[in-house]
């Protein structure tokens, strides 16, 4: 399976490996660092060597290289590095070179206790917490005077069970379940405003402190809306194939449960729009125009506005007035950024000024494109539903929530 882990920094540099079965030199990374010097972040996940296969992923400006010596799915491994990432994240709050560094000892620890000779073995974040305690200056200083390490001598309870994402004994005075519908708009819109390709990605993230060993059955009113699905481990996918529910004991805390695509354009409604215009007037200026709308939003507020306009070479600077938010031009990437924030319906935002063009450039190859990104609380813009959410096997009655987001993902506009 997985033999080495490299993690590499953004300088190219190896600061950070393990080794499960055979120790491989790190001469190998050589390859996946040729192939991100000529192809940039758009390196492909799997690379092929002589004798090893390189499967790679790219979080926080930090890449981590998997090495294996035989064919294995890609997939697989890809999921597991994800899983290393939100791992990281979930005990140090973030998963940057400088905070790994600062973190050696427990990250090794949580190494070894993922991965037991080259095979997953713990990934559940609850159960690793009873393992590994997760770091804090208390502790860090006990540690360095007694010379102990953040590792438990007791196995978790869960470990040895038929369900090893959740502990036993688990009690809470306040018994809550929440869930998070998040959808994420990808979409190409064309210059007429036309949809060219349009689709959702979406996820339903939870937040369960339910005592002792609940058994929850969450059914969805459109559940046939799912063109691809992909579950946690607790769900049961017979039970979803027969019936379209999700019936599953919980984690204890947070999770992922479900992730889904979208992929019908009748189905995926676009919430904004952005009217623009840029014309050019002499060789040198031209003039530029943008409006930002809210449009299929079911009445909701559109939060977090911001247009990214990634402008071609040939510009120079952007003088221009907006009647809402800030902007800045950056002349060395050429990207106009406007922070809009929420979008007030009664007046729309608009930015317009003047653009400078380089003497002798063809302006007839001026075509900039719009990346938008924006929230809408409150809605989940493919129209999905949570129907009811059914608790068996404990006497108490939870107190049950859950929250609808759409967000932007590469929502893209071409002028």
């Amino acid at each position: 399976m997985i033999h080495s882990l490299f993690i590499i920094n953004s300088q190219g540099d190896v600061f950070l490996e393990k080794h499960w079965r055979s120790v491989i030199p790190r001469s190998v990374c050589d390859y996946y660092l040729e192939a991100q010097r000529a192809n940039g972040n758009d390196i492909n996940p799997v690379i092929a060597t002589p004798h090893h296969y390189l499967i790679s992923i790219q979080r926080g400006g930090v890449s981590f290289v998997a090495v294996c010596m035989e064919e294995i799915p890609p997939l697989f491994v890809i999921e597991f590095l994800h899983r290393v990432v939100d791992i990281f994240q979930d005990y140090f709050s973030d998963c940057t070179e400088t905070i790994i560094k600062e973190n050696y000892v427990v990250v090794y620890e949580l190494l070894d206790e993922m991965l037991d000779n080259g095979f997953p073995l713990a990934t559940e974040s609850n159960i690793l917490k009873e393992l590994i305690k997760p770091p804090n200056i208390l502790r860090t200083i006990a540690n360095t005077v007694t010379g102990k390490t953040n590792v438990s001598d007791i196995l978790p309870t869960g470990q040895l069970s038929n369900i090893p994402w959740r502990r036993s004994g688990v009690k809470y005075a306040n018994n809550e379940a929440y869930f998070d519908v998040i959808e994420e708009v990808d979409a190409i819109i064309d210059k007429s405003g036309a949809t060219v390709f349009a689709e959702i990605q979406g996820y339903v993230d939870c937040c369960i402190k339910l005592s002792g060993m609940p058994d929850l059955t969450l059914s969805f009113v459109n559940p046939r809306l799912f063109d691809d699905v992909s579950f946690h481990p607790c769900v049961r996918f017979k039970r979803w194939e027969a019936e379209r529910l999700l019936s599953f004991i919980p984690p204890d805390g947070n999770f992922r449960l479900i992730s889904y695509h979208i992929s019908s354009q009748s189905v995926v409604a676009i919430p904004v729009y952005v009217r623009h215009n840029l014309s050019i007037k002499t060789g040198e200026q031209g003039r530029l125009d943008l409006t930002v709308g809210p449009k299929q939003t079911m009445g909701r507020t559109v939060e977090a506005v911001k247009i990214e306009v990634l402008m071609p070479k040939c510009i120079l600077n952007c003088v221009l007035t907006s009647n809402q938010g800030k902007y800045n031009f950056d002349p060395v990437s050429k990207i106009l950024h406007w922070d809009i924030g929420k979008i007030d319906v009664t007046k729309l935002p608009n930015i317009r000024g003047s653009v400078s063009i380089a003497s002798g450039s063809n302006t007839s190859e001026i075509n900039p494109t719009i990346n938008v990104h924006f929230t809408i609380s409150q809605l989940a813009v493919s129209g999905l539903k949570v129907s009811r959410l059914d608790m068996y096997g404990e006497k108490y009655k939870p107190f049950k929530g859950v929250k609808y987001i759409t967000k932007a993902g590469r929502f893209q506009i071409r002028m």
